[in-house]
């Protein structure tokens, strides 16, 4: 379970935008691998320390953390950092002011994290609360096979750049200031190749078409994303690979609407059930079920079957079956039926409308 980020940091929850950068640097400092070199409990809580301030000093993020905790960051897509090499890169400037130096200073891994994708998928209404494990086909980029994503032919290497000496960044000094830009020469990335590979002509990844199966579980609906952790496009040169986000659309259903974890459907009676009351088989989502209609139900009384909804994503629980009644009003009758009716009206002592005589009243 994660920690408090305010509690990583050592700050109060009304903690100002400089209190943050301040607490983190203290514990930046600390725990810097540099100064910390093989220690395993120290690089985890230079992370934590970095994830936490990622997030606080996000105006969005904190808001979202404030009000619904880690739970909230999901929306973000924001995990926490893959390595330093991600730390360094975001909090490049800040380690600069603290510590006379932005990444570490030693020649580049190269090593870069794969690009996360988007797969949007439509799957039935009955599938959405039941749950199905489907196939899916996606293209992404991954490491040439040819130059074992090095980008250089087979039989060479990529070589230091002489400009920024492998740092990917060169340094110019102006008075009291030093200003990096990133290098010209090799676009940042510390190398340059010679000798590209003919297959991937240097890029160092091929787009391919693969298949994998999605577990749904049930209780999904529309905008639900799923998260396969390592789908996404693989890692240049020993980088951890990208996610998948599975994003959900439903299709609609031809007899029930979903309301949350609700179901609505509209269910006909005959005038004789809803007058006399009567016990009738209603659909569910799993089978049928009997439904007892009271005597003197009117069109439009809401009934419900308890528990017979969808299933709560988070495996706790179901909704109810929200069932409408409407009173058929029958449209063809027998003579007998008639005769039956028009009874029934003198009787109740109604007035009403002969298709052939015109008005009749009771005598």
């Amino acid at each position: 379970m994660k920690r408090d980020y305010y509690e990583i940091l050592g700050v109060q929850k009304n903690a100002s935008e400089n209190d943050l950068k301040k607490a983190y640097r203290k514990l930046a400092m600390q725990y810097h691998p540099d100064r910390n070199p093989d220690n395993k409990g120290a690089e985890e809580k230079f992370k934590e320390a970095a994830e936490a301030y990622e997030v606080l000093r996000d105006p969005e993020k904190r808001n979202l953390y404030d009000t619904y905790g880690h739970e909230g960051l999901k929306s973000t897509g924001f995990t926490g950092f893959r390595g330093f090499e991600d730390i360094f890169t975001s909090f490049g400037d800040i380690f600069e002011d603290f510590f006379g130096f932005g990444t570490r200073k030693r020649e580049r891994t190269y090593a870069q994290a794969g690009a996360d994708l988007r797969y949007d998928l439509e799957i039935s209404f009955m599938d959405a609360v039941k749950g199905k494990e489907t196939e899916i086909e996606i293209e992404k980029y991954e490491n040439c096979v040819n130059c074992n994503g090095s980008g250089a032919a087979p039989g060479t290497e990529p070589t230091i750049c002489p400009l920024c000496r492998g740092s990917g960044q060169v340094t110019r000094s102006q008075g009291f200031f030093h200003i990096s830009t990133t290098c010209h020469h090799c676009h940042g990335e510390g190398r340059v190749i010679k000798d590209p590979c003919k297959e991937c002509r240097g890029t160092g990844n091929i787009k391919r078409k693969r298949g994998l199966y999605v577990k749904i579980p049930p209780g999904v609906d529309t905008g639900s994303t799923l998260r396969l952790k390592g789908e996404g496009e693989e890692g240049k040169r020993g980088g951890p690979h990208g996610d998948l986000y599975v994003v959900l659309r439903v299709k609609e259903h031809e007899f029930f609407q979903r309301d949350g974890y609700d179901i609505i459907c509209q269910v006909p009676i005959s005038f004789s059930q809803a007058a006399l009351g009567a016990e009738i088989e209603v659909p569910t989502l799993n089978d049928t079920e009997k439904l007892t209609i009271p005597r003197g139900t009117q069109t439009g009384k809401i009934l419900k079957l308890e528990g017979a909804g969808i299933p709560h994503v988070r495996g706790y629980g179901r909704g109810n079956q929200i069932i409408q009644v409407v009173v058929k009003t029958p449209t063809k009758l027998t003579k007998r039926q008639e005769e039956l009716l028009k009874e029934l009206s003198e009787i109740s002592g109604e007035e009403v409308r002969h298709k052939e005589k015109g008005f009749f009243r009771r005598s």
